[in-house]
């Protein structure tokens, strides 16, 4: 989206996001940053991450223009697509969510876990390397995913790239999945601890 903005009687134009789709995992982490300060800063912080607008030029805006852009922003926002992507490209490289979260294993639900106690607006690229890794074989829309080792490092710098409208339908899909899954792992091990007293 094009923005343009006079200054001095001149007319210059400047590039906006035009969906949230473009806003990265990377980009998104900021703008959650930038809501822990000022409103001030976190407009300017804002409008300086999804638009080319110079930080100078982005000071001298009249407060009205800063309430357009931020709109906009908000549409876009309101406009994203919340639908989970089983399957994303970064770099051309094709990652698939984890197909299978009721065959989770101890390892990945303590990863998850851990992520999410720890922050997770700060740990979301490891979450996502997580719940999503390189697909190893794929036929229709079937796939299955490398297995889990624990080494995310480099996969959540990748995971970075990720769209911030695929991050935050993954959160949603893994919210509502956890909210049934939890009390589901309760029970189970409440009986296998039964089980085991009886034994």
């Amino acid at each position: 989206m094009k923005i343009k903005i006079k200054k001095k009687g001149k007319a210059k134009e400047f590039k906006l996001i035009s969906k949230w789709e473009d806003v990265t995992l990377e980009s998104w982490m900021k703008l959650i940053d930038f809501q822990e300060g000022t409103k001030s800063s976190e407009a300017l912080g804002t409008i300086e991450e999804l638009s080319n607008i110079p930080k100078d030029l982005i000071k001298q805006l009249e407060l009205k223009d800063v309430a357009v852009i931020l709109s906009k922003v908000s549409q876009l926002q309101t406009k994203q697509d919340s639908s989970l992507k089983r399957i994303i490209e970064i770099d051309g490289k094709r990652y698939g969510f984890h197909p299978d979260l009721s065959s989770i294993s101890l390892g990945e639900y303590a990863d998850i876990e851990t992520f999410i106690k720890n922050d997770i607006d700060k740990n979301m690229p490891e979450l996502m390397a997580v719940l999503y890794r390189p697909i190893i074989k794929e036929k229709n829309e079937v796939y299955t995913i490398e297995a889990y080792d624990g080494e995310i490092a480099m996969r959540a710098e990748e995971m970075k790239k990720m769209s911030a409208e695929q991050v935050q339908s993954a959160l949603v899909f893994f919210y509502n999945l956890g909210n049934e899954f939890v009390p589901i792992m309760q029970s189970y091990l409440m009986e296998t601890l039964k089980e085991m007293k009886t034994q």
